[in-house]
């Protein structure tokens, strides 16, 4: 499944320098070898279309979710922030809150979970820290109970691992509903897994004032 969407219905915050955009979940960030739709692309072509008609247009995604995943998705719309935004990230000063539904609750409904990944093929692990090509994941959840079979995980992650919150909350016994990849047995739709990025926490690269961009989750 790919798809087109009207960027425009999915822009959540936007100004001269960045773009927040809510990303449907079976839509990928940037482009693939198989040449499917992507966001990167869809907002350059709403960016060269909508505002800047006829002229270079700029965009840059300044991190990425899995194509299954929906929610929050920051880009740079100038080359002059990209430097300021991709160090933020990279020194841990933006805040990146998920929730996700399972069908199992674990031992433990509030703490912290500290695991290693390591990606192998197209998914990843947990293994010993000694091992070859370990990364320490890390994360804070705390969960609710919605019904008898399903339970709300709120997550504060605080690194951003390959398939890091998908791996760990598979590790405690509770796959995401509909990520079969890591053990899930109930569907969801098509491309599609139950873990939303709902709020992000940045300072702007120009003004340096705190911006919170919130979204909710559809499930």
């Amino acid at each position: 499944m790919s798809i087109q969407i009207n960027v425009h219905d999915h822009i959540l915050f936007e100004d001269p320098f960045i773009m927040v955009l809510n990303k449907p979940a079976s839509l990928m960030v940037e482009p693939d070898r198989n040449g499917y739709p992507n966001l990167l692309q869809q907002v350059q072509k709403y960016i060269r279309t909508s505002i800047y008609p006829d002229k270079n247009v700029y965009a840059q995604h300044i991190h990425r979710l899995d194509r299954p995943v929906s929610g929050i998705v920051l880009f740079a719309k100038q080359k002059t922030v990209l430097k300021n935004l991709s160090e933020q990230f990279a020194e841990r000063r933006v805040k990146k809150y998920y929730q996700a539904m399972t069908e199992s609750a674990p031992g433990i409904l509030k703490g912290r979970l500290e695991n290693y990944l390591r990606k192998e093929k197209k998914k990843a692990v947990v293994v010993e820290e000694t091992a070859l090509g370990a990364e320490k994941a890390v994360l804070d959840y705390n969960v609710e109970r919605i019904s008898d079979n399903r339970f709300l995980w709120n997550i504060e992650l605080h690194t951003g691992k390959y398939h890091q919150i998908r791996t760990q909350l598979a590790a405690v016994g509770s796959p995401i509903i509909g990520d079969q990849l890591y053990g899930s047995a109930i569907e969801y739709k098509p491309d599609s897994i139950m873990l939303h990025a709902y709020k992000l926490v940045l300072h702007h690269p120009v003004t340096g004032e705190e911006i919170t961009v919130v979204s909710e989750p559809g499930f």
